[in-house]
């Protein structure tokens, strides 16, 4: 047998899982191979989605379960020892893991990112790698980890024995905080892109800590009631009986399986405080308030819990006057864990300054290279008395019969200071156009508006748009906002992906952020963002992908200039797709975009080289490329004859900026 005629998984198989068995590595528990730790990008091209190549490493070596400390990327023996070692250390740093090995099977190349070895790289024989507690040392010296602070990073993550397992990136976060906390550092802030799970994030943190007996009184707060409940059947379910809400009012929530639960309440009659429970959830609003009364949070004693996790800090919790703030002040001595997309960082709020650097951050960007989150198309439309103003013609009454003031009008006022109506109606227009040209009129859709009124105009506008549809189902559009009963009661048919009912909501800023609506399709813009911390959120909204409902992707149509945050640097996670509709252009964007990989590269299909060639033929002919006539007549017969041009695509479309 030679050995350069045997395939890399030969190589594994018969070289270098044996070395590694050979050091002590455990093969059920401590190696596995071929781990895939992306999805694959979702690729949009049109309706049609396909995906990018998902990334595996050949080999991963766990202390424990979901503790990575070693990678290994094999090769055939036709490659040198250490031609894996680039594409090992590039996956190793995105799954956080210090050591990496390249190998050929004749022997390893060791790369020691802690820096205690002599040499940051060093070639071993196949018998000298090295075995679990070498490498374990290595990386408690290289963390400043104790005996004692080794012990509780060592505390198993929960498993319910099914196949539910924590992604790559929520494994390093949770190992992150809980690194943190051993160091006995207690104020921790983790920002997670919308729709990465960030509350079962927290309650692997919070398992951990609370079966080391680290953390025995926990406190969990939001701001909304659908997130404490939602949360409470779900992925806080194991806790039990050990865990109850803070609230007196009792109800029914089912669970993602379909079964009903009561929920334990930890408030008895009279708001007085059943404080046998472990684990307590609570919405801010319920446990404090303006007036002394309403602040239940002090019949708790300073130290009654000693870990608090914030979901959604960046909505208030650390600004110094915030009513939040006076909880996690009463609470000082607990390790407070702050949750959040979007950290807010502003000249009276600051995140940072009060929890301090995020000990790990996950980006949407990132999430949608990963495959994990949908990709989105922008959709801009200009009205023209956005773009222009408007003044109103001299001694213009209003519906009550007032004088208009005499003045330009412009975005900001709109649907604020002065409601014109036929704006509403034109976006109402727009909006019914989309899902009419899409071929499927059931995409549940947010439509975000100015404020509550505007969305109960913007309800009747989309009624009258859509009369045939409402005719089938009243709750086919439906205003969801704070002080609507009616409409509120509705949020969990929402959210809920098998529930037809309701379909376009409108609503000011109530579900702009926390609710989980994972088959979000389009989410719509009719209200001025100037926050990017908000506009993060709104996107937020329609980045989770369902596959059962085959949801891959989401549209975002504009009709107030939001999507100009994308210029901020501070924005990631750019659309693959923004259109502007000409007037009697259709809304919905055109299919014949070329799809582009993740960096920015058209990726290679005889579809896309056509779309291409089209639109070099129309700018070339339109006289808007200064391609030079040799340029153009390869373009023009390529575009003829339906062949390959000898020049480079992509290049030519850096260069010359033709699409």
């Amino acid at each position: 047998m030679n050995k350069k005629d045997l395939s890399e998984r030969d190589i594994c198989t018969k070289y270098i899982l044996p070395a590694v068995k050979k050091a002590g590595w455990d093969d059920s528990t401590q190696i596995r191979e071929q781990v895939y730790f992306t999805k694959g990008r979702i690729i949009v091209r049109g309706k049609l989605v396909t995906r990018g190549k998902a990334k595996f490493a050949d080999f991963i070596l766990y202390y424990k379960p979901n503790i990575p400390i070693a990678l290994i990327e094999a090769k055939d023996n036709k490659h040198s020892v250490g031609d894996g070692m680039q594409q090992g250390l590039d996956y190793a740093e995105t799954l956080k893991i210090p050591f990496v090995f390249s190998s050929n099977g004749d022997g390893f190349v060791f790369h020691d990112g802690t820096g205690a070895s002599p040499e940051i790289e060093a070639n071993l024989s196949l018998d000298e790698f090295p075995s679990p507690s070498v490498l374990w040392a290595k990386y408690c010296a290289w963390k400043g980890l104790t005996q004692a602070q080794e012990q509780l990073v060592l505390q198993d993550y929960y498993d319910d024995g099914g196949d539910k397992a924590p992604r790559y990136y929520q494994c390093n976060a949770v190992n992150a905080a809980i690194e943190a906390i051993a160091r006995g550092q207690n104020r921790i802030l983790l920002v997670m892109a919308t729709g990465t799970g960030k509350t079962y994030t927290a309650f692997q943190i919070i398992w951990r800590l609370w079966k080391a007996k680290r953390k025995k009184r926990i406190l969990f707060l939001a701001d909304r009631n659908v997130l404490i409940d939602q949360t409470m059947v779900n992925d806080f379910r194991p806790f039990g009986a050990a865990m109850a809400k803070l609230s007196t009012n009792a109800k029914t929530i089912q669970r993602a399986d379909g079964t009903e639960v009561e929920l334990p309440l930890a408030l008895k009659k009279g708001r007085r405080i059943d404080t046998s429970y472990e684990i307590y959830l609570g919405l801010y609003q319920a446990i404090t308030g303006p007036e002394d009364r309403q602040k239940l949070y002090r019949e708790f004693t300073p130290g009654f819990f000693d870990l608090i996790v914030i979901d959604e800090c960046h909505r208030g919790s650390a600004a110094d006057d915030d009513a939040w703030r006076e909880i996690l002040n009463h609470f000082s001595s607990a390790t407070q864990i702050g949750l959040t997309a979007t950290p807010k960082e502003t000249k009276y709020v600051s995140n940072i300054h009060y929890f301090g650097y995020p000990v790990y951050s996950y980006s949407l960007k990132q999430g949608i290279r990963d495959g994990f989150l949908a990709p989105y198309k922008v959709i801009r439309i200009h009205i023209d008395v956005d773009v222009e103003g408007y003044r109103p013609e001299q001694g213009k009454l209003d519906r009550d019969g007032k004088l208009v003031e005499d003045r330009i009008y412009n975005q900001t006022d709109f649907d604020r200071v002065l409601v014109i109506d036929e704006r509403t109606k034109l976006v109402a227009a727009k909006v019914s156009e989309l899902l009419k040209e899409s071929g499927d009129r059931f995409q549940k859709s947010i439509i975000f508006c100015v404020d509550t009124e505007h969305a109960a105009r913007m309800r009747q506008a989309l009624i009258n748009e859509n009369a045939d549809m409402v005719q089938q189902n009243a709750r086919y559009v439906m205003r969801i906002t704070g002080d609507d009963p009616a409409g509120q009661a509705e949020l969990g048919n929402f959210i809920d992906p098998e529930s037809k009912y309701p379909v376009l909501v409108t609503t000011s800023r109530l579900l702009s952020t926390g609710v989980d609506v994972q088959t979000c399709r389009l989410i719509v813009i009719d209200r001025t963002v100037g926050s990017m911390t908000e506009f993060k959120q709104i996107v937020g909204r329609g980045t989770r992908v369902h596959i059962d409902e085959k949801k891959y992707y989401f549209t975002l149509l504009d009709f107030r200039g939001a999507s100009n945050h994308f210029a901020d640097p501070a924005f990631d996670g750019e659309p693959v797709q923004i259109y502007e509709p000409g007037e009697g252009d259709p809304v919905m964007p055109p299919e014949d975009v070329p799809a582009m990989d993740d960096d920015g590269n058209i990726i290679n299909t005889r579809t896309n080289k056509m779309c291409y060639y089209r639109r070099v033929n129309d700018a070339c002919t339109q006289g808007t490329g200064s391609c030079g006539l040799s340029t153009f007549y390869r373009l023009k017969s390529a575009y003829i004859t339906k062949k390959e041009p000898t020049i480079d695509l992509n290049e030519e479309i850096r260069t010359r900026q033709l699409i």
